[in-house]
C-alpha cells in the first residue's frame, strides 16, 4: 500500500479537499478518505493530462522517448495516430510502434491509419486499403480510426474511404476527423458520414459549425500550427466537448512543455479551472473510452501531483500505480530497437532539379507560407529567369525552388517555388515530409538544394541544413523519420541545426523544419508539392507550375 497526500482535485464535483489517497498493490486506487488537515496545505492531486490528437513519430523519437519527455511535464496517456510511419512502412511499421510502446509505461492508444497513403497524387511507401484497416480496428490495442484526411472522399462517396468507416463504425469504435476549412452544410454531411472529431479549425466560427454538426473539437498548440488563440472563446462554452492536443511536436519544443502548457494557458486566461481539467483530463477518456483511471476508488492510480493550480509546476506523474517522473526527471528505463527503414534513391546532380522553362512572360503559381500555420496560400507571380528562360529562385524576393525526391525509387524530382520562408543562404531539406515522407528542400541554388538532398539520402533519412561546404545533419534512420538516440539529444541536435538556419542561412521562420516539413501535405489548402508535382487542396487535383 502506498499513501499520497495532500489536496484532492474532484474534477466531477467540481470541488478541492485535504485527501489521502491510498493505492494497492495492483496499482489501484483503494481509498480516498478526506484529511481536513491538509485542506490548505500540501500537493495538488489531479488527473494527468492525455494529448488527444499526436503524431509521435513528428517528435523524431520513438515512443519509449517520448514518453520520457512527455510524462515530465504531466502527460500520463497519449491518443497516437501511427499513419507517419505507416506511410513509410506499411503495416510493419504499426506494429513497430505498438512493440514499442509496450516498453513505457506512458499510456500510448494507437488509432488504425485511415489514409495511407493520403492521396492518390504522391507516392508513399505502402497501402493500407480497407481489409487492412478492418483487420486493424478489431484488435483490442487499436481504439479508434485515425484522422479521415480525404474529406472530398467522404463528400463524394469514395467506396473505399466509406468502407474503412463502416469498418470501424461494425465494432463500435470512434472515427476521428481532418477536414480543414470544411463549413455549413458540407462539415454537416462530413459529421454525418461518421466522423466524431475536428483538430483543423483555425476559427471560431469553423469550429461552431462542426460542434452544431454533432462534433468534438481539439484544440491545437503544435510545433507548425497553433490555434489555441482563435478557439479559446470555446472553453466556457463547451467544456464537455473540447480536448487539447499538439498534433505535431518536434523535439525541441517537447523538452520546454507538452499539454500542461494549453492548461496554464487557460487558467491564466482565466478560464474555470475545473473545465479546463475536463478539457484535458477527461474529455478524451470519455471519448475514446482509455483504459484510465479518473481518480476515483477502483481506478487504477493514473494521477499527477503539481504545486499549485495556476503554474501547474510538476512535482510527480503516476501511471498505473508506478511514479514514472518526480521534479523533472522520469523513472523510465531504456530500450533500443533494429531500426526499420525504406529508402531506396540514388544521389542526384544539381541538373536534375531544374525547372522547365514556360511561355515568354508567363507566371507560376507559387505556394505561399505563413509562419505558425500549416495552410498555405497560392499565389500567381512572375518568376525571375534563368538564360534558358527557366524559372530559379530569388531570394532577394523571398521567392526560392521547392522540390519533392520520391524517397522510395528513383525518379525526375518535382519543382515549384515558395514564398514565405524566408530563406537568404544555403538550402535546407528533410526526410520528415508529411505524409509520405519523401524528402523536400528548399534552397537558394540548385547546387545548395542538392547537396542537403544528397545529405539526407546519404543516413536514409534525416534533416540538413549548410551553405558552401558547411553542412548540419541529424540522422533519422528509424523509417527516415525518427532517432534512436534520446529525446534531450536529439533536442538538442534539433535545435542547433534550426538556430543554424535562422542565424546563418538567415530564415525568418520559427520553426523552418517543421514548416518545410507540412509543403509537401497535399491534404491541407491550398498549394502543395508532392513527389508528382503540385496539388491544389482546394480542388483536390494536380496543377501546372505554369499558369
Amino acid at each position: 500500500m502506498q499513501e499520497i497526500k495532500g489536496r484532492y482535485v474532484d474534477i466531477d464535483a467540481r470541488e478541492i479537499y485535504g485527501a489521502v489517497v491510498t493505492i494497492n498493490e495492483a496499482g489501484r486506487i483503494e481509498r480516498i478518505d478526506r484529511d481536513p488537515e491538509r485542506d490548505r496545505r500540501g500537493w495538488f492531486i489531479l488527473p494527468g493530462f492525455i494529448d488527444a490528437h499526436v503524431h509521435i513519430e513528428s517528435s523524431m523519437l520513438l515512443p519509449v522517448e517520448f514518453a520520457k519527455l512527455a510524462a515530465v511535464h504531466g502527460t500520463i496517456a497519449t491518443v497516437s495516430d501511427p499513419h507517419e510511419i505507416a506511410n513509410v512502412m506499411g503495416m510493419a511499421g504499426v506494429e513497430y510502434m505498438i512493440d514499442n510502446a509496450r516498453h513505457t509505461p506512458l499510456s500510448i492508444n494507437f488509432g488504425a491509419p485511415s489514409c495511407v497513403p493520403a492521396t492518390s497524387a504522391e507516392t508513399a511507401g505502402a497501402v493500407l486499403n480497407s481489409q487492412s484497416v478492418a483487420d486493424l480496428v478489431k484488435r483490442p490495442e487499436i481504439l479508434y480510426l485515425s484522422e479521415v484526411m480525404n474529406y472530398p472522399g467522404v463528400l463524394h462517396g469514395d467506396p473505399e474511404l466509406l468502407a474503412k468507416i463502416a469498418a470501424t463504425q461494425a465494432v463500435g469504435k470512434p472515427i476521428d476527423g481532418h477536414a480543414p476549412g470544411l463549413r455549413g452544410s458540407e462539415a454537416a454531411a462530413y459529421a454525418a458520414a461518421g466522423i466524431t472529431t475536428d483538430h483543423e479549425c483555425t476559427t471560431a466560427a469553423e469550429a461552431r459549425d462542426k460542434l452544431a454538426a454533432g462534433m468534438k473539437i481539439l484544440i491545437r498548440e503544435g510545433s507548425a500550427a497553433r490555434n489555441y488563440a482563435a478557439l479559446e472563446e470555446l472553453i466556457d462554452e463547451f467544456p464537455d466537448r473540447l480536448m487539447f492536443c499538439t498534433d505535431d511536436s518536434h523535439p525541441d519544443d517537447l523538452m520546454a512543455g507538452h499539454i500542461n502548457r494549453l492548461v496554464i494557458r487557460a487558467v491564466r486566461g482565466g478560464h474555470d479551472v475545473f473545465d479546463v481539467l475536463r478539457i484535458a483530463c477527461r474529455n478524451p477518456v470519455d471519448h475514446y473510452g482509455l483504459n484510465i483511471g479518473k481518480l476515483q476508488v477502483g481506478d487504477r492510480a493514473d494521477f499527477i501531483q503539481v504545486d499549485d493550480l495556476r503554474h501547474f509546476g510538476i512535482m510527480a506523474t503516476w501511471v498505473n500505480g508506478q511514479k514514472i517522473a518526480e521534479a523533472g526527471a522520469h523513472l523510465m528505463s531504456d530500450y533500443r530497437p533494429e531500426p526499420i527503414n525504406h529508402f531506396n534513391c540514388s544521389p542526384k546532380k544539381p541538373e536534375d532539379f531544374l525547372a522547365a522553362p514556360g511561355p515568354a512572360g508567363g507566371k507560376i503559381r507559387v505556394i505561399e507560407v505563413t509562419d505558425g500555420e500549416i495552410t498555405t496560400g497560392s499565389l500567381e507571380l512572375t518568376p525571375v529567369l534563368d538564360d534558358n528562360g527557366r524559372p530559379v529562385s530569388a531570394p532577394e524576393r523571398d521567392l526560392l525552388k521547392i522540390v519533392v525526391v520520391n524517397r522510395y525509387h528513383d525518379a525526375p524530382p518535382a519543382i515549384g517555388f515558395v514564398t514565405g520562408m524566408k530563406l537568404q543562404r544555403g538550402a535546407i531539406a528533410s526526410s520528415v515530409a508529411h505524409d509520405s515522407h519523401n524528402i523536400v528542400a528548399v534552397g537558394i541554388d540548385d547546387e545548395a538544394i542538392c547537396r542537403m538532398v544528397n545529405a539526407v539520402i546519404a543516413e536514409k533519412g534525416g534533416i540538413a541544413a549548410g551553405r558552401h561546404e558547411y553542412l548540419e545533419v541529424l540522422s533519422l534512420p528509424v523509417a527516415g523519420i525518427m532517432s534512436l538516440d534520446t529525446g534531450p539529444r536529439v533536442a538538442a541536435r534539433y535545435g542547433e541545426i534550426s538556430g543554424f538556419v535562422r542565424r546563418k542561412l538567415r530564415c525568418g521562420l520559427e520553426a523552418p523544419f517543421m514548416t518545410l516539413s507540412f509543403l509537401a501535405l497535399l491534404v491541407i489548402p491550398k498549394l502543395k508539392l508532392s513527389d508528382r508535382g503540385l496539388f491544389d487542396g482546394e480542388r483536390f487535383q494536380a496543377v501546372d507550375l505554369w499558369v
